[in-house]
């Protein structure tokens, strides 16, 4: 009997759930439903049955379904996680609210540092302690941790972080008070700091245990429901869950640690567009994914997304680091603003229009819907200017009422303001449109990245009709929009490998450094990261393997990182680090520092499985006139503010080689394309949609 070849893809958003059907290599179908937010596996669930069905695929024939979601960020940010208390070394109890004991915005005098997830008096203290080496200074004391568990039963406590000083050098005393709990409470979830942030730094280290003590309950109860959701529905097929490193990881993986779940819907669009760059021998892009609730950048070159290890969530203010609360945790490096196509438009104190990031999400919707929503969403705004081809929205399971957008923007925006309604919807999509593009800005100059001369792939339901403008905006001249673009981030999911990334600090000077310490550090991250990776990639299957050190100047507070293709002969392993570090030392500031003492801090390990292999570029297609289109339809010009009409084309009805002049609009059931005047678009070999400013075309053939 042959293996289940199908596979499926779920990506839970604010508004949407995304769903793909791999049939075979090549063969999808897909599709949106709105998000159940109350019970999230219901819309997954009904999404599934009714895509089998439609695809004639039978529950037997799956045999993987990978899943990504933004639950865990969520929780975090609307503070509806479990009940949890933390556990730490006595006389520590305060570090997670003094945090880096700083003012992040010095010129606000009513500056207000987010509340941790853990209040004081659940913060509770036991007598140990580590030195700084990992050598015991004071004996763990269980009797100290006992007189603890009548609070932690009082207090209705669901989960707990244990988080002792210096417990990334020696994790003994964790192990042992997580025993000790485990023991005495075995209804409770603990979470020891050493493994889920073996690094250097109390804070990031405390808040990043607290965090994913706080989302586990919540995510833990989610995917055994959905397992059990999906065994019922006949799908044999293992479930994946995507990282937001970029890499899959099994489910019992992703319940105990559900913090390195924290972008996952956006790290699968990443690897879509880093996928796309590499067919398309694309070296300098940026991904650009905005759907119902969220709008996300990424910087992409050579065909490989920015990678971090720190990430802030849940900011108070937007664009502002260190307000908001940091985790250590593998991560596509990326910039997210409150920009969706439900992001809510009002008029703000003083009196300018304002966008997001509150949205309205799927319950009720954006007023076009005409399920209940009553304040103006951007896809109101939308739908007003013509960007919007309003037959066979969401495939045809949602009718837009363009009289419901006019009155919540007049109401709410207009009226208010003193502008029509056309006005209105200007003025909001070229407010978040400018949101977007000033926040790809700040992302660029963070990176010490150029914006201009790179393409923008973009997905997600709403970033196809926003692209153009944006481009505009930032002097790009050319964009993708990838075959199943409205739900890119579940393609994403299908390209990416089981992986994981291990990490430790051991901070040794490079100049005594040998190649027997780093094989040692190295082989302890290996051990552990193939005993992860092992659950969803049985040997013999080949594992590829990545090293990087992070690095500084002796004396500074932080290190930039360093990457190694293997392990250095001893004879090079001084002079090979020194030149990597210098050349990336001088990338990030201009300069390095000659004569200053180096080293090496924390250090990572990364395994990952089998991938798809990009199928290089393709032999590009005669360029022909596309048919007439389907329809006209009246279209606002953002660049001139003036009005004209587009024609309307299908996207199944356009053939690789033919090429429309804008201004027109593409029309899918998942999203809708919009080509600016000045601007015409594609079709290319494989399907993805072109966009190019025509004027870059005509000074290129000028210049060959």
């Amino acid at each position: 009997m042959t293996a289940p070849q199908a596979r499926l893809a779920v990506d839970i958003g604010g508004t949407f759930t995304d769903i793909v059907l791999e049939r075979g290599p090549g063969d999808f179908i897909s599709g949106k439903y709105l998000t159940t937010h109350g019970e999230p596996e219901r819309a997954v669930l009904e999404g599934t049955r009714d895509l089998l069905e439609k695809g004639g695929v039978a529950p037997g024939d799956i045999g993987l379904v990978v899943h990504g979601t933004t639950l865990a960020t969520n929780a975090l940010i609307e503070r509806k996680g479990a009940k949890i208390a933390m556990i730490t070394t006595r006389g520590f109890r305060d570090s997670l609210e003094m945090a880096y004991e700083h003012r992040f915005e010095v010129s606000d005098l009513y500056m207000q540092r987010p509340a941790p997830l853990v209040p004081r008096w659940l913060r509770l203290e036991v007598d140990e302690r580590m030195a700084a080496d990992g050598s015991v200074l004071r004996p763990f004391d269980p009797e100290s941790l006992r007189a603890l568990i009548p609070v932690l039963r009082a207090e209705g406590v669901e989960a707990v972080a244990i988080c002792f000083l210096h417990s990334y050098m020696n994790g003994a005393h964790e192990s042992a008070a997580g025993a000790l709990l485990a023991a005495e409470m075995p209804e409770l979830r603990i979470t020891l700091s050493h493994e889920i942030c073996p690094e250097i730094r109390e804070y990031e280290r405390g808040s990043t245990a607290c965090a994913n003590a706080y989302v586990q309950p919540v995510m833990e109860s989610y995917l055994r429901r959905l397992k059990t959701g999906i065994a019922g529905l006949g799908i044999p097929g293992e479930i994946m869950l995507m990282m937001s490193s970029g890499g899959l990881c099994s489910l019992d993986v992703a319940c105990a640690q559900p913090i390195k779940l924290v972008e996952s819907g956006p790290a699968g669009g990443a690897v879509l567009a880093a996928h796309l760059a590499a067919e398309m021998s694309i070296d300098a892009a940026i991904a650009f994914d905005m759907g119902g609730t969220t709008a996300k950048l990424v910087l992409i070159d050579h065909a490989t997304p920015q990678q971090s290890r720190n990430l802030e969530v849940a900011r108070a203010y937007r664009f502002l680091r260190g307000s908001g609360m940091p985790l250590r945790v593998p991560v596509i490096d990326l910039v997210e603003i409150g920009a969706g196509g439900g992001s809510l438009g009002q008029i703000d104190g003083l009196g300018c229009v304002a966008v997001g990031p509150e949205s309205a999400g799927s319950e009720p919707g954006p007023a076009a819907y005409g399920l209940g929503g009553t304040r103006p969403a951007v896809t109101d705004a939308d739908l007003i200017l013509g960007k919007i081809d309003p037959e066979g929205f969401a495939g045809g399971k949602i009718a837009l009422d363009a009289l419901l957008a006019a009155q919540a923007l007049d109401i709410h925006v207009g009226t208010p303001a003193g502008m029509d309604v056309r006005t209105a919807a200007i003025a909001m999509v070229e407010v978040v449109d400018e949101n977007m593009a000033n926040a790809a800005r700040v992302h660029a100059t963070d990176n010490g990245a150029q914006l201009e001369g790179r393409t923008m792939i973009a997905f997600g339901g709403a970033a196809p009709m926003h692209a153009a403008r944006i481009a505009q905006k930032l002097s790009i001249d050319r964009i993708v929009i990838p075959k199943g673009a409205g739900v890119g981030s579940a393609h994403g999911f299908l390209l990416a490998p089981v992986s994981y990334e291990a990490v430790r600090t051991r901070l040794i000077p490079l100049a005594a450094l040998t190649t027997e310490d780093m094989g040692a550090i190295l082989s302890d991250m290996r051990a552990e990261a193939e005993r992860i990776v092992r659950l969803g990639v049985p040997a013999p299957a080949p594992l590829s393997e990545s090293i990087a050190v992070y690095m500084r100047y002796r004396g500074q507070g932080h290190e930039i990182m360093v990457t190694l293709d293997a392990l250095p002969a001893a004879d090079a392993l001084h002079s090979m680090l020194t030149a990597l570090f210098d050349a990336e030392y001088r990338r990030h500031f201009g300069r390095t520092i000659p004569g200053m003492e180096i080293e090496c801090l924390t250090w990572k390990l990364a395994l990952s499985g089998p991938r798809p292999a990009p199928t290089g570029a393709a032999l590009a297609p005669e360029a022909t006139p596309a048919p007439g289109p389907r329809k006209r339809q009246a279209l606002v010009d953002l660049a001139s503010m003036t009005d004209g009409d587009a024609g309307v084309y299908t996207r199944t009805g356009l053939l690789p080689g033919m090429r429309i002049p804008g201004p027109a609009i593409i029309t899918e059931s998942e999203t809708n394309t919009m080509v600016p005047a000045g601007f015409s678009a594609s079709i290319d070999a494989r399907g993805h949609i072109v966009i190019d400013r025509e004027a870059a075309v005509a000074a290129k053939g000028e210049a060959a």
